[in-house]
């Protein structure tokens, strides 16, 4: 019965513990073209790539957002090879942030057009890659639109969320594609 319990509430706790979305997910094994709002993020740089550094940048914006007793809001975007991590920043809590601290930069980021493709698993590298390699496949055999950036990680989930359940994405800024001369 204890183990059932344990299950239970480990599998409900996410749910319960819900944020702000700044914008809908993709769903996974899906690829699509979306607009992402414009909005304030909070980011933290570090040296070497995400993965390698992800607790060092977590933690200057998780003590950013707790002094200032701004809500989390969902996902979290990562520079995989520049070792940045954004936190969003709901609107209705906009009046707390209070400009740029330590290691923590705000940014005001207008609205962008974005390709997606959503995946579920783990946060490590190989899973960001094979999810990149397959939207760029999708990306390059589209005649609308191409690529106008690098491709980063969007997360989803909180660190304690089962591999399993974790909701991923991986985007990449688009712009039109010029006509064929």
């Amino acid at each position: 019965m204890r183990w059932f319990s344990a299950a239970l509430l480990l599998l409900c706790l996410p749910l319960a513990m819900s944020a702000t979305e700044a914008f809908p997910p993709t769903a996974p094994g899906t690829a699509e073209l979306k607009t992402l709002p414009a909005g304030v993020l909070l980011k933290s740089t570090g040296r070497g790539n995400y993965f390698d550094t992800a607790d060092n940048l977590f933690s200057p914006l998780f003590r950013y957002i707790s002094k200032h007793e701004i809500a989390m809001t969902t996902p979290v975007e990562a520079r995989v090879d520049s070792a940045a991590m954004f936190f969003w920043v709901a609107e209705t809590e906009r009046a707390k942030v209070a400009g740029n601290e330590g290691n923590v930069e705000v940014v005001n980021i207008p609205e962008r057009r974005v390709a997606s493709r959503g995946e579920r698993g783990g946060y490590s590298r190989a899973n960001f890659d094979q999810a990149r390699d397959l939207l760029l496949a999708w990306l390059a055999a589209r005649s609308d639109v191409e690529a106008a950036g690098d491709p980063y990680g969007v997360y989803w989930n909180a660190p304690y969320v089962p591999p399993f359940l974790k909701k991923f994405e991986v985007h990449v800024p688009v712009r039109p594609k010029a006509p064929a001369k």
